[in-house]
């Protein structure tokens, strides 16, 4: 169990440092939205191949909450992926928060540390950054994180080929933030917006409740049609 917690930390440490990493300090005006999209997504299939033999490489309260929800994993196991997970994506963002800081045009009140947001975009940089509502948000976050994981929970099943499945799953990652980075600069993960957040304070937290229940709705209903059999093979757990 400690390699397990050792690893989900790393890999969300590595998920948010990346991913959000690449927002901050590359952001719109070098890498663009597909550079940030491929920086989350390729931080995912990275850490799939090196971590994921100790503990599937969650990095996602989100999966391993749609993984209980199949029969996949224990709650108390799923309680020390969230433990874990959680501490990476806040000491992921905080290196990243000490090595952007070391610019003179860094401003973390302005430019933040990629957190998500919904609503008209404040002066503070909090908000969607396509001005999207909360509405539109909640209904992309679910829905994203729901086709997320039917792709995670389908390419690790019985009978798939899982030697394939990191880089099925990153690869989707980085389609939903090509689709969704406008609308909320996509969660998916609770860890992932927790992170930032934290550093960030104020709307950034007011808004974090959005990440956290859209994401793991999506992931239940995943969770739940794989349990059911609607979308998993006969022989499939």
């Amino acid at each position: 169990m400690i390699r397990k917690f050792a690893a989900e930390f790393v890999g969300t440490f590595a998920l948010v440092l990346f991913g959000c990493g690449a927002a901050v300090l590359a952001g719109f005006g070098i890498v663009g939205q597909l550079g940030i999209a491929f920086a989350f997504g390729l931080a995912i299939v990275a850490m799939a191949y090196g971590i994921g033999q100790i503990s599937g490489c969650h990095v996602n309260p989100a999966v391993s909450f749609g993984a209980w929800v199949a029969g996949r994993m224990p709650r108390n196991e799923m309680f020390l992926y969230w433990a874990a997970q959680c501490l990476g994506a806040v000491v992921g963002a905080g290196v990243l928060l000490l090595i952007a800081s070391g610019s003179p045009d860094y401003v973390l009140a302005e430019n933040g540390l990629g957190q998500n947001g919904y609503g008209a975009r404040l002066p503070s940089g909090q908000g969607s950054p396509g001005d999207y509502s909360l509405g539109a948000g909640a209904i992309f976050e679910v829905v994203a994180t729901f086709l997320f994981l039917v792709v995670i929970l389908g390419a690790t099943q019985k009978g798939a080929p899982s030697q394939f499945a990191g880089l099925a799953i990153g690869l989707t990652l980085a389609v939903i933030h090509i689709v969704g980075i406008q609308v909320t600069g996509v969660s998916v993960n609770p860890a992932r917006s927790l992170g930032p957040a934290v550093w960030v304070l104020g709307d950034a937290l007011g808004q974090l409740w959005l990440f956290i229940v859209a994401p793991l709705a999506g992931a239940g209903l995943a969770g739940w049609a794989f349990r059911a059999k609607l979308l998993s093979s006969d022989d499939a757990g």
